[in-house]
């Protein structure tokens, strides 16, 4: 027997206090029979969601670097 389904989910990265968009962004889904029409979402809907399903959110970590640019320097051949 599996144990109960796992919604995994983040903030997302452009989205700014106080605007009316989603703030969360569902990344992936665990051992529940769930097919999912959005990606974008509220934690109201996460909730509600994961409850009707029987699923645990999980929040995932950011990374160190979230929200930066990643800048490579090229380094000189000898």
């Amino acid at each position: 027997m599996t144990g109960p389904g796992k919604i995994f989910y983040r903030e997302r990265n452009n989205c700014v206090d106080g605007s009316e968009t989603p703030r969360y962004i569902l990344v992936a889904v665990s051992n529940a029979d769930l097919k999912v029409y959005g990606q974008h979402l509220r934690m109201v809907e996460l909730k509600a969601i994961a409850e009707g399903v029987g699923a645990e959110l999980v929040a995932l970590p950011r990374g160190e670097h979230s929200g930066q640019k990643r800048v490579e320097k090229a380094g000189r051949a000898s």
